[in-house]
C-alpha cells in the first residue's frame, strides 16, 4: 500500500476516535441503544447542541433502568466530514439512530448512508424538501417548518404596509430550494412581493461590498436576511460601514441568525442595531427548563470559557428534546427493530414541525415564534407570532385567540436602525429617479379647492386646499416612493390638460373637470367629486298662504288627533248613554250626538252632565292633552306667520331661455361650452365671472338670475351663502373632478372643506317645519290607554252583575224566564239601573221570575 493514503486513513480515525456519553463502566444497567450525533463543533450552534445532547443522554441514563450510549462526531460543516462520519458511525459504532447534522447539504451525504442501513436519520436541517423524505424513508426532519416561520415574517411586513422587500440568503441549496418558495407563498399572502435577490456564499468574500452598493443605490429599504450566524455576522459588520444602519433601512432576520443572538459579543452587537427578528419559541417558566437552564451554563462555561454568553437557545433545547425522544422510542421498540423505530421516530417527529417536546413530554407548538428587537448590548422581546389566526401578533404569550393582532402597534415600540422611534416607509428614492412635473391651475374661484401663493422671502410657491391635500394623502398611500414637484399653470383648464398631450407636464392636479372634449388629450382618474352642474337662483318669500293653518302639524299628526277624539268620544258615549237623554233617538241622530261629543270635547268637558268616574277620568286626562296640543299648534303656528317663507325665483332653464335672462358662469371652467353647446343658451345670454363675490352681487341686485357651476364647487357656494340662494332645476350629469384615495381621507377633507365655511346670511332666520306625532306619542299613549282601562273596567262590571244575578237564583225556570225576556226586549242593547227597571202604567211583579228579569234588564248591558 501506498504511504500516502495509509496516512491519511490514519489520520481519519484518528479524527473520529469515538467519544462517548455512557453509564458509568461500573453501572450494571443493560445497553438498550446507541445513538450516533454529526455536529459542527466550530459553531456556536454545535456547541450548544453537543453539550445538551450529552446532558440528555446523562439525564436519561440517570432516571431509566436502561442504558443509552451517543456518539458524537465533528462535521465541520462538510458534507464530506459529515458522510465519512456517518460511515463511522454505521459501521464501527453500530448506532441504531443518528442525529443531525444542521444543514441541508451535510444531510444530503448522510441520508443515502444512513438509509442503506435502515437507520433513522433526524436532521437538524431548516428544511427537507419533499422528495428527498420519499426517496429516503428513514430521513426525518426534527426542526420546525419553515413556511410558519415565512409566514411570521410576512405578519411583520403587513402590519407595517411594506410591500416590497429585498432577500438575502446563502447561497445552498436548501436556501435556494425550501426558504426562499416559502417566504415567496407567504408575502403573497400580505400582498408584498420580493423585488431583489441578493445571494451570498457560504464564507465571507470580497465581492460582498459592491453587492451591497447595489442594494443601496436601489429604492427597496425592507431586507430580510436569511443566513448562518457567522456569515449575517459578517453581513451586519460591513453593512454599519457602508451607513445602511441609520434612518430609513429596515432589516429583519430569520430564526437561523435570531435563535443565537443571545450569543453575541457586546463588541459585535453594536453593529446591528434597531434589528428585528424572529425565532423559534419555547417556555422558559416551566421548572424542567429551569433546571436544564442552570446546569447547561455550569458545563458550558466550563468548557467554552471563551464564550461570553453561555445562555441556552431554542436549538439546544431541540437537541436536548431530540435525544429524549429517541431513548424512549428505543424503550418502547424491540432492539435491532430498525423499522419498528422509525415508525415510532416518526410518530414523534412527524409532528415536530408544529411541536418541540421537552423531557418530560410536555409540549410547546413550534408554530409561535417569538419577535425581538436589538437595541444597546442585548435585545427585547416584543411578542409572539402565532399560525392559529391570519396574522396573529400578541403581546404575551397567553393562549385567548380574542387577543390576536394583525398590527405590531400593539407589540409596543420599537427601535428601528439610526435609533428613530417611528417606523421607516421602506422606500426611498433613487438617485436617477427624476420627480414627477405635476401642474396646478392657479385661477381656481374657489381657493378651497386650490389655493396659490408665492412666498417672496423665501422665493417659493405655497400650494393648499383640498384637491392638493387630497393627492398629497393619496400618494402617502402608495407602497413606494413617489418625488414629484408642484408647478403653477396661470392659463384657462382646457390649455392646462392640453400641456400634458405636449410633454410639459407628467399629470395635473386640481379641481379639474372631467368632460368629453379634455379626454382625447389626456385620462383622468375616477372622480373624486359628486358629477354634476346645477342652477343657483336666489329665494324670495313665498305668497301660498292659503293652507298655511294646516301646516303647523304633519298629516298623520291630524289623522292621529281625528282618531283619539272619536275613541275618547266613543268610551264616554258607551258609559254616559244612559244617563243623558240627549243619546237617544233615531241612528242619525245619535251619530250626530256621538260626533258632537268627539270634537266638542277639544274646547268643553261637559264636566257636568257627566255620572261615571270613568267618564269624568276619561275627560280629564283628554283635556290635559288638548291642552298641550292646542298650545303647540298655536304656538307653531304663529312662528309660521311671522317667519319668511322662501321659494326660488326660477324653477328652470326653459324659464329663463323663454325671458331671455342673463345667467352667470365662471370664466375658467368648462360651463360655457356646455350651456352653449348641451343645453342651448343664447351666448349672448351668457356672463363670465371669476370670483363667487361677483355672483353674488349681481345675483342680489338681479343684473342676472341664475349662475351655473358644477356640484363640487356649488357645495362650498351654498355653504358660505347659505339663506338667500338655493338650487332650482335638475342635476346635469358631467364627469365631476379627478383623481381619488380610498382611505376614508377624501371624505374627512371634504367635510372639514365645507364646515369652515361660515353662513353670511344671518339676517334670515331658521324654517320652521310641521310638528310630527313623534313629539307627542306619550300624550296620545297616555290618553288612549287612560280610555280603554275605563271601558275595561265599565264592561267588566256588566258582566260581574250579571254572573252575580246568575248565581245567587239558581233555577232552571228563572233563567228560561230570562232568556225569553231579552228576546221579546232586543231592542233594549244597553243596561238601566235599579231606579228604571219598571216602565211608567206596568203592573208591579211580585214574583221571583219576574224579580229576576227586571233586574237583569235594569243592569248596565251594552
Amino acid at each position: 500500500m501506498h504511504p500516502a493514503p495509509l496516512l491519511s486513513f490514519v489520520a481519519l480515525v484518528l479524527i473520529f476516535t469515538p467519544k462517548v456519553a455512557a453509564a458509568d463502566p461500573e453501572n450494571k444497567k443493560q445497553v438498550k441503544g446507541i445513538v450516533g450525533a454529526i455536529v459542527n463543533n466550530s459553531s456556536r450552534i454545535g456547541k450548544e447542541q453537543r453539550i445538551a445532547m450529552e446532558m440528555a443522554c446523562e439525564d436519561f441514563n440517570r432516571s431509566s433502568n436502561e442504558s443509552l450510549i451517543l456518539y458524537i462526531r465533528n462535521s465541520r460543516r462538510e458534507p464530506m466530514h459529515a458522510a465519512l462520519a456517518a460511515m463511522d458511525l454505521v459501521d464501527s459504532q453500530k448506532v441504531e439512530a443518528i442525529l443531525g447534522p444542521q444543514t441541508w447539504e451535510e444531510t444530503l451525504s448522510v441520508a443515502e448512508i444512513a438509509s442503506n442501513k435502515e437507520i433513522p436519520l433526524l436532521s437538524f436541517a431548516e428544511a427537507i424538501p419533499n422528495w428527498a423524505t420519499q426517496k429516503w424513508p428513514f430521513l426525518l426532519q426534527a426542526s420546525p417548518n419553515q413556511f410558519a416561520q415565512m409566514r411570521a415574517i410576512a405578519a411583520i411586513l403587513q402590519s407595517w404596509a411594506w410591500h416590497r422587500v429585498t432577500v438575502i440568503y446563502e447561497d445552498i441549496d436548501s436556501s435556494a430550494a425550501g426558504v426562499i418558495p416559502y417566504l415567496s407563498s407567504a408575502l403573497r399572502e400580505a400582498e408584498a412581493e420580493i423585488t431583489n435577490v441578493l445571494p451570498l456564499p457560504p464564507f465571507p468574500s470580497s465581492k460582498l461590498t459592491n453587492e451591497l452598493e447595489k442594494l443601496k443605490s436601489g429604492q427597496c429599504r425592507v431586507f430580510v436576511v436569511h443566513l448562518s450566524f457567522e456569515l449575517a455576522v459578517h453581513l451586519f459588520e460591513r453593512a454599519k460601514k457602508m451607513e445602511m444602519m441609520e434612518e430609513g433601512y429596515i432589516w429583519i432576520t430569520t430564526d437561523a441568525f435570531t435563535s443565537l443572538v443571545h450569543s453575541i459579543k457586546t463588541s459585535t452587537i453594536s453593529s446591528m442595531q434597531g434589528i428585528l427578528g424572529v425565532r423559534s419559541y419555547f417556555p422558559e417558566n416551566k421548572p424542567q427548563f429551569q433546571d436544564f437552564y442552570n446546569r447547561f451554563r455550569k458545563r458550558f462555561r466550563s468548557e467554552y470559557p471563551e464564550e461570553d454568553n453561555q445562555d441556552p437557545g431554542a436549538l439546544a433545547v431541540q437537541a436536548y428534546d431530540a435525544v429524549w425522544s429517541v431513548a424512549l422510542a428505543m424503550k418502547e421498540s424491540k432492539l435491532g427493530d430498525q423499522k419498528l423505530l422509525q415508525r415510532i421516530l416518526r410518530t414523534d417527529f412527524d409532528g415536530l414541525t408544529g411541536k418541540v417536546q421537552f423531557a418530560d413530554r410536555s409540549v410547546a407548538p413550534a408554530r409561535i415564534y417569538q419577535i425581538i428587537n436589538v437595541i444597546g448590548k442585548s435585545y427585547r422581546e416584543l411578542g409572539f407570532w402565532t399560525n392559529g389566526q391570519e396574522l396573529g401578533l400578541f403581546s404575551e404569550m397567553i393562549n385567548d385567540p380574542a387577543i390576536d393582532n394583525n398590527s405590531m402597534q400593539v407589540l409596543g415600540q420599537v427601535l428601528w436602525p439610526g435609533s428613530r422611534p417611528y417606523s421607516p416607509k421602506g422606500w426611498t428614492p433613487s438617485e436617477s429617479d427624476k420627480p414627477l412635473r405635476i401642474g396646478v391651475p392657479i385661477g381656481s374661484e374657489f381657493k378651497q379647492y386650490v389655493n396659490f401663493y408665492h412666498d417672496e422671502e423665501t422665493n417659493t410657491s405655497i400650494f393648499g386646499g383640498f384637491s392638493i391635500e387630497l393627492f398629497q394623502a393619496a400618494v402617502e398611500q402608495l407602497p413606494f416612493y413617489l418625488p414629484y414637484n408642484l408647478l403653477n399653470f396661470s392659463g384657462s383648464y382646457d390649455d392646462l390638460v392640453k400641456q400634458i398631450y405636449i410633454k410639459n407636464f407628467d399629470a395635473v392636479v386640481g379641481d379639474v373637470a372631467i368632460v368629453a372634449e379634455r379626454c382625447q388629450y389626456a385620462d383622468f382618474t375616477h372622480p373624486y367629486t359628486e358629477s354634476g352642474l346645477v342652477m343657483i337662483v336666489p329665494v324670495q318669500k313665498s305668497s301660498n298662504k292659503a293652507f298655511l293653518f294646516m301646516k303647523p302639524f304633519t298629516k298623520a299628526m291630524w289623522i292621529l288627533i281625528t282618531m283619539i277624539s272619536i275613541y275618547n268620544g266613543f268610551v264616554v258615549w258607551v258609559i254616559e248613554r244612559n244617563h243623558w237623554p240627549e243619546l237617544h233617538g233615531s241612528e242619525l241622530q245619535q251619530t250626530g250626538t256621538f260626533l258632537w261629543l268627539s270634537f266638542s270635547s277639544l274646547i268643553s268637558v261637559h264636566g257636568e252632565k257627566l255620572h261615571s268616574n270613568l267618564s269624568r277620568l276619561v275627560m280629564v286626562v283628554w283635556l290635559f292633552v288638548t291642552l298641550v296640543i292646542s298650545q303647540t299648534y298655536t304656538a307653531n303656528l304663529t312662528s309660521m306667520l311671522t317667519v319668511q317663507r322662501l321659494e326660488p325665483t326660477v324653477d328652470n332653464i326653459d324659464t329663463l331661455k323663454n325671458s331671455a335672462a342673463i345667467v352667470g358662469y365662471s370664466n375658467v371652467s368648462y360651463v360655457l361650452s356646455y350651456l352653449v353647446d348641451v343645453l342651448q343658451f343664447n351666448q349672448r345670454n351668457l356672463k363670465g365671472y371669476t370670483s363667487p363675490e361677483g355672483y353674488v352681487n349681481d345675483l342680489k341686485s338681479r343684473q342676472i338670475a341664475a349662475i351655473f357651476l358644477d356640484v363640487a364647487v356649488a357645495k362650498i357656494f351654498l355653504a358660505k351663502y347659505c339663506k338667500g340662494f338655493s338650487i332650482a332645476g335638475p342635476t346635469y350629469k358631467v364627469g365631476g373632478l379627478g383623481f381619488v384615495s380610498e382611505n376614508g381621507k377624501l371624505q374627512e377633507l371634504e367635510t372639514s372643506m365645507i364646515a369652515s365655511e361660515k353662513c353670511m346670511d344671518e339676517a334670515l332666520d331658521d324654517d320652521i317645519s310641521s310638528l310630527s306625532p313623534s313629539g307627542f306619542w306619550v300624550l296620545f299613549a297616555l290618553t288612549a290607554g287612560t280610555s280603554t282601562i275605563a271601558l275595561l273596567i265599565y264592561l267588566s262590571h256588566c258582566n260581574w252583575n250579571i254572573n252575580e244575578n246568575l248565581l245567587v237564583l239558581r233555577t232552571r225556570r228563572m233563567l228560561v224566564l230570562f232568556l225569553l225576556r231579552q228576546w221579546r226586549h232586543q231592542e233594549q242593547r244597553f243596561c238601566r239601573t235599579v231606579s228604571n227597571s219598571e216602565s211608567p202604567g206596568s203592573s208591579p211583579n211580585t214574583s221571583d221570575e219576574a224579580r229576576f228579569a227586571s233586574d237583569l234588564n235594569v243592569e248596565n248591558m251594552a
